[in-house]
């Protein structure tokens, strides 16, 4: 593990709510976390566990109208979450980059592509212009986009999907920040392109000793790639432990499930997988007292759950939200 102690970003009970009506319904509740200085910490969990609504809030990304951001995000000492919008256009791009989902609604349709990697310098630096136009070809050679002339007058939908994504990270890193968030970079990506997107984010960490925190579904990229796991479910982290803890004794039932759901090699022809039962609850749904879990798991006892779950250090560095773990069993009796 290539890790330093250093704190890059401390995350402190963040609460971000959705205005429905007139009240707030929290998609990120509670959440504390730390990413530290070339360190790669992955989110994981469901579509609609809020992960992505994490991503948002720590760059500052919400409509304040319709958005409620609690709690701390610090950042050099300073509180993202406190901060107006000019305050966050600074840092924003040049401190904290960010890799989008989805790169085809990131970019800018009507504007070519070596405009929109420039703008970034444009704002952060003080660059001339040919210092900014080299800077492009730079980058777009170094994200391993051939003939990086002809690309930077294209426009995004001349690209391909993974051409987009490079240079969706070639603007992400344009100024070289200390935080890069790559929330489900490989996404609808074919299996060739997901490796060497992941090879570029890696080789981008050794250059400049930047903190990822990389957001996706992918159990498989998370054991390739990832220095840390948190788990999250219904807006809450329920476990979080080093990759290596995690994947060899994973303790809440959600964790646990999340693995026997994988496809196994050698599975008998017309065996069924094994799926987690029951979907994520809905904002307006989701229980807000005991475990949030518990309705998916109904044949564990309700005495097993704990009213209020916390977060319990079970091994150093690996914290297991409720004490429901302690006794779970899969359906059927099964370990």
């Amino acid at each position: 593990m290539k890790t330093t102690n250093e704190e890059l970003l401390i995350i402190n009970d963040l609460h971000t709510g959705f205005r429905i009506k007139d009240t707030y319904f929290d998609a990120v509740d509670g959440v504390s976390l730390t990413l530290k200085k070339n360190e790669i910490l992955a989110i994981v969990g469901e579509s609609g566990c809020g992960k992505s609504t994490l991503a948002t809030s720590i760059m500052g990304l919400h409509d304040h109208n319709k958005t409620r951001v609690l709690g701390e995000i610090l950042y050099q000492g300073k509180n993202l979450a406190k901060m107006t919008e000019d305050e966050f256009n600074e840092i924003r791009g040049e401190e904290i980059g960010m890799i989008f989902q989805d790169p085809l609604s990131a970019l800018n349709p009507l504007m070519r592509i070596g405009d929109q990697i420039e703008e970034g310098l444009v704002y952060h630096t003080s660059m001339s212009k040919a210092e900014r136009k080299a800077r492009v070809l730079e980058l777009l050679e170094q994200v391993g986009i051939p003939n990086p002339p002809r690309v930077a007058k294209q426009f995004p939908h001349q690209l391909s999907g993974g051409m987009r994504q490079r240079v969706i990270i070639a603007i992400a890193i344009a100024c070289k920040p200390k935080v890069i968030i790559a929330d489900e970079p490989t996404t609808a990506l074919d299996v060739t392109i997901q490796a060497q997107i992941l090879d570029l984010l890696i080789d981008l960490q050794d250059e400049t000793g930047a903190g990822i925190i990389l957001i996706t579904h992918d159990l498989g990229v998370v054991a390739e790639v990832a220095d840390r796991v948190a788990v999250m479910y219904a807006g809450q982290i329920v476990e979080i432990a080093d990759v290596e803890e995690l994947f060899t004794n994973p303790k809440h039932p959600y964790t646990r499930s999340l693995f026997n759901s994988i496809p196994q090699m050698g599975a008998a022809e017309g065996e069924r997988l094994n799926v987690i039962q029951g979907i994520v609850p809905s904002l307006m749904n989701l229980p807000r007292q005991g475990c949030r879990f518990a309705a998916r798991v109904p044949w564990v006892k309700a005495s097993e759950h704990e009213e209020t779950p916390t977060l319990h250090e079970v091994a150093p560095g690996h914290h297991v939200r409720c004490t429901c773990w302690q006794n779970f069993h899969f359906e059927g009796g099964n370990a």
